[in-house]
């Protein structure tokens, strides 16, 4: 059975990201890698807010996603989005088909699903997707990250740290993703590279 693993760097850019657009969809990738039979989820790239669908905002955005795994030693390991709605659990179709294509050049991708009712508590806010044939479905809500589940976080209390993170230091305000650089690209200017903007946040 395969294990994930997931970085805080990472767990936190997804929160940051929802929390930033809480009554929009937002959408990204996980990059890590793969050691026998753990991937290991270390950093996330928040892609958009707005054009959440199968556009060529989201191509250009996994395009260069790809690429910058790539300089990095990693892959693109998985697929994540919050809805617009808290009580929507579901993966959209478009995160369906993103974590398909996703699957394509690394087999055991991972999408997970922004839990917005837990996103406020001390639990890991995130339901992972696991591909059953060619259906991405929901592992159970209750036991992901739990002890002796196959997902786990790298540190401790980390659902805690990233709550801390947004309720007293307001970190999600600082944070930006693909939409921001297109709404302005003055952005870009901060770094070399888009995708060094696209992973700016690093926590320590």
């Amino acid at each position: 059975m395969v294990q994930y693993t997931v970085d805080p760097q990472a767990y936190f850019k997804v929160i940051f990201h929802a929390a930033k657009h809480p009554h929009l969809p937002v959408n990204g990738v996980l990059l890590g890698k793969e050691e026998g039979s753990t991937v290991s989820i270390v950093d996330a790239i928040p892609l958009l807010h707005h054009w959440t669908s199968l556009s060529p905002m989201m191509e250009i955005g996994l395009d260069l996603a790809g690429r910058h795994a790539e300089s990095a030693g990693l892959s693109l390991v998985g697929y994540y989005q919050a809805c617009e709605r808290v009580e929507d659990k579901s993966l959209a179709p478009v995160g369906e088909r993103v974590a398909s294509k996703l699957q394509e050049g690394f087999k055991n991708t991972v999408a997970f699903v922004v839990d917005g009712e837990k996103m406020g508590s001390d639990e890991a806010a995130l339901i992972p997707f696991l591909p059953q044939g060619t259906i991405w479905r929901p592992q159970s809500d209750q036991t992901a990250f739990s002890v002796g589940s196959s997902f786990q976080f790298t540190a401790k209390n980390v659902p805690q740290k990233a709550l801390a993170l947004v309720r007293e230091e307001w970190r999600h305000e600082a944070f930006g993703d693909f939409d921001d650089h297109l709404e302005d690209v003055t952005i870009g200017k901060l770094f070399e590279t888009i995708p060094q903007r696209l992973t700016l946040l690093q926590i320590g």
